[in-house]
């Protein structure tokens, strides 16, 4: 059962009610001790708000780090307001994704709150990751979708799964793909669309080629676009460009 508020700490205040507008993580932290990503293991994150309000969480609280490049603000519910897409690693569990957003709150002083909303599972085993391609609606149904690789450096497979009636859906997995390697500070590739609809750009498991995937009535189709030399290879792809 996901904890729908952790303890947050206010550090300015303002009216009730606002909308998301920033996410920072903060406070890098080697308790975990990972490592795959250099500085990029998190204490906790703080959310920005456009009333002027900044709130902070930590993750340790619950035996975790976050463990990521950067939050992605994303409007994953359609109502015009962001919700913030995070990656945090458990102790003993491993990388999940977790969704938070602003919510309506009669037991706080100005009515609203930030909460964690939805949550994949867990990997299930400590120091085993998740690297972010991005989310879209990715098949034109209206849902936005998350996408995601587990275990770039070893599973190497694409993940997907849909943001519908405030709770995660697993979508579809598709394996032989990844977009990070151990000691990268950045994720490469990302979601492109030149036309013909959203595609996300990964490499393939040797990083030999440059790959686009769609997703199609819950099946997800791949193929190849290009040589992989290094990041402006994805750069190229993202620009609707061929790599070569």
């Amino acid at each position: 059962m996901i904890t729908r508020l952790l303890a947050f700490v206010m550090i300015c205040a303002g009216p009730v009610s606002a909308d998301i507008v920033g996410a920072a993580y903060g406070n890098r932290t080697d308790v975990y001790g990972h490592g795959v990503v250099p500085g990029g293991e998190y204490e906790g994150i703080t959310f920005r708000l456009a009333d002027g309000r900044v709130m902070a969480t930590s993750a340790l609280g619950v035996g975790a780090v976050y463990e990521d490049t950067e939050p992605r603000l994303v409007d994953l519910d359609g109502d015009g307001t962001a919700e913030v897409i995070t990656v945090v690693s458990y102790f003993d569990r491993g990388a999940a994704i977790r969704i938070w957003d602003e919510v309506v709150s009669a037991e706080h002083p100005h009515g609203s709150t930030i909460a964690l909303v939805a949550e994949t599972p867990a990997i299930g085993r400590r120091h085993r990751w998740l690297a972010m391609i991005g989310a879209a609606d990715l098949d034109g149904d209206g849902f936005v979708e998350i996408a995601y690789i587990d275990r770039p450096h070893l599973a190497k497979t694409l993940r997907v799964w849909r943001f519908q009636g405030g709770a995660l859906h697993p979508v579809a997995d598709l394996p032989g793909l990844t977009n990070h390697r151990i000691g990268e500070a950045d994720i490469g590739g990302g979601i492109r669309d030149c036309g013909q609809g959203p595609e996300m750009i990964t490499a393939n498991a040797d990083w030999s080629r440059v790959m686009a995937t769609t997703l199609d009535d819950g099946e997800l189709t791949t193929r190849d676009i290009g040589r992989h030399v290094n990041r402006s290879s994805f750069a190229v792809a993202l620009a609707c460009e061929a790599p070569s």
